[in-house]
């Protein structure tokens, strides 16, 4: 094939080779313009070699000093015959017009055919090199040795499971001498921040082995095959290093369940899947190759990369308990000036459901605090602005446009927050209230942080359905019904989502029975009539009660209140003088 290209490409250049050199040897002559009168003198004389005949308003010849001319055409049936009787040679050139235009066309088609196969060619080997490029994974691929389990803070438990994988990593010999079937695959499943990234590289810190790092959007392409073919080139590299680490983060992105097109059709996400199924079976037992993968969404996986022989373990990473927080604070500290009356213990406390992450970014936001006023050290009002603007955002600075009627309708609706859940839930600590906008949007906020615990009881979850609700119920019982605010939007959101969590998925409603509604019903749950009619009765009914609540201690409301509205925050300590004084 390539010899017949080979030659067909040789004859075409040949061919314009030929053609270019008849056309320039014709036509490339400087002709005389001559008039027709000179012409026939010349005739006369016996000066005119040549005459080149044609149908054209001008004649061409060759006179007998060897020079070109060129004249008017008579176009006179005689003509011909009166220069052939004084010896002229006549020549006629229809026929080398005829061949010449030919030459031309051919050599203005082999032209754009050569161009045409020469770009065709150039641009396969460049469509070649294309998907080649995008077949192959641009993994963070590195040594990780810096990085140990030391390094993690909290996560105990997820911490032991995978230190068992280390010694597998360095001497999977030795478990193959057992006949000990080592997991192929760990999920690290839980919220976002939590972790899961870090123990994936302390694990090959650990075991000091390379780290190939992707995530799960890496593999969904719109070229079908490249995301199967991304697979195959990450799951080759991680061979060719030996013993590694592979993570795959946000591993939901490519792994959700398969839809089961009817017909046996297969989309580009399935044949990702399966290509990542069929490498992670096709490991040998003594390759020292551990695949990890992270997601917060455990529940859209599909079954079979939770089979036994794929990710065979999976690990919960969850939010870190007040131990663990201390400990994060503590390792996220080490390289700070912290000031000694700096209590890492308290602050652990207020930062209940704070993740890793978000604990690393508070104590990274009081450092530059700190140094933005020149402090020598980290000191707690800066970690305690630092929490707020976490939390809440900034605060802004021009508080000029805030009128008067505003900040009485705020100041109402954070205290009716502050003041629930100081009747309801004193086990809660109120730590901060302010009617002071933030860059978040938020007009004020009332922190409330729950006590430690690893469940919520249905009383938990009806006293916070009460508590978002006490913003509205303030301002209806102060301003009137007519003139509540869409300040409330955010707490009505959560109060709706409490309560119909109680209902469909916590069994907490005897009237709705103990049933999961959420598993019957799936995303239509919001749609049916007798879950929406459950839970709007259920919030109608605990309003009415943080209602009662707040006009039985109105004057309280009043106190509170005219006090933010004047010193537009209240502390802990504070709130807690007027409320018992």
């Amino acid at each position: 094939m390539l010899k017949k290209r080979k030659i067909i490409f040789f004859v075409l250049a040949a061919l314009i080779v030929i053609s270019a050199l008849i056309y320039f040897q014709i036509n490339n002559k400087d002709y005389i313009n001559i008039s027709y009168k000179k012409f026939i003198e010349y005739v006369e004389k016996g000066n005119v070699e040549t005459v080149y005949l044609s149908n054209n308003s001008k004649i061409k010849g060759k006179l007998a000093d060897g020079s070109y001319f060129i004249t008017d055409n008579p176009r006179s049936e005689s003509f011909k015959e009166s220069l052939l009787t004084k010896g002229i040679n006549v020549e006629e050139t229809e026929q080398n017009a005829i061949i010449m235009n030919l030459l031309t066309l051919l050599l203005v088609l082999g032209s754009f055919g050569f161009i045409g196969y020469f770009l065709s060619k150039n641009t396969a080997k460049q469509a070649q090199k294309e998907m080649a490029y995008m077949s192959s994974i641009e993994s963070d691929f590195s040594n990780t040795e810096s990085i140990t389990f030391d390094d993690v803070a909290g996560n105990d438990e997820a911490k032991e499971s995978l230190k068992e994988l280390v010694d597998f990593i360095k001497n999977p010999e030795k478990y193959e001498r057992y006949g000990a079937r080592m997991p192929r695959g760990v999920l690290l499943y839980g919220p976002p921040g939590t972790g899961k990234t870090l123990l994936a590289k302390a694990l090959a810190g650990e075991a000091n082995v390379p780290y190939f790092a992707v995530t799960g959007s890496d593999f969904i392409q719109v070229y079908a095959g490249l995301g199967a073919s991304r697979i195959r080139s990450l799951f080759k590299k991680a061979r060719q290093a030996g013993k590694c680490v592979i993570f795959i983060d946000e591993i939901d992105a490519l792994g959700k369940k398969r839809s089961g097109n009817i017909g046996g059709g297969s989309d580009e996400s399935d044949r990702t899947l399966n290509a990542l199924l069929t490498e992670m079976s096709g490991f040998k037992g003594n390759e020292g190759i551990v695949v990890i993968a992270a997601t917060n969404r455990i529940d859209t996986l599909d079954e079979a990369l939770l089979r036994p022989g794929r990710f065979d373990r999976q690990i919960e990473v969850g939010l870190p308990d007040i131990n663990a927080r201390y400990k994060i604070l503590r390792l996220h500290s080490r390289n700070k000036p912290l000031d000694k009356n700096v209590d890492l213990k308290k602050i652990a406390y207020q930062t209940v459901y704070f993740s890793g992450a978000k604990l690393e970014n508070l104590m990274n936001e009081s450092a530059m605090i700190a140094a933005k006023n020149n402090q020598k050290t980290i000191k707690m009002e800066h970690i305690d602005k630092a929490f707020y603007t976490v939390i809440a955002g900034e605060e802004k600075k021009d508080k000029s446009t805030i009128s008067l009627k505003d900040k009485r309708i705020t100041a109402y609706h954070e205290t009716g927050h502050a003041l629930v859940t100081k009747l309801i839930a004193p086990e809660n600590r109120v730590t901060k209230v302010t009617i002071i906008p933030s860059t978040k949007g938020a007009g004020g906020f009332s922190m409330n942080i729950p006590p430690n615990s690893m469940y919520q009881s249905k009383e938990d979850i009806i006293k916070n359905i009460k508590i978002s609700l006490g913003g509205r119920a303030a301002e209806e019982i102060v301003f009137g019904k007519n003139k509540i605010t869409t300040g409330a939007s955010n707490d009505l959101q959560k109060a709706t989502k409490m309560a119909l969590l109680l209902i469909s998925r916590f069994g907490m409603e005897e009237s709705a029975g103990l049933v999961s509604y959420e598993t019957l019903l799936g995303d239509k749950l919001g749609t049916n009539n007798f879950i929406v009619s459950k839970t709007k009765d259920l919030l109608e009914k605990l309003y009415k009660e943080t209602l009662e609540v707040l006009r039985d201690n109105l004057d309280l409301l009043e106190k509170i209140a005219n006090y933010l509205i004047c010193n537009e925050t209240i502390g802990e300590e504070e709130l807690n003088l007027l409320i018992n004084h």
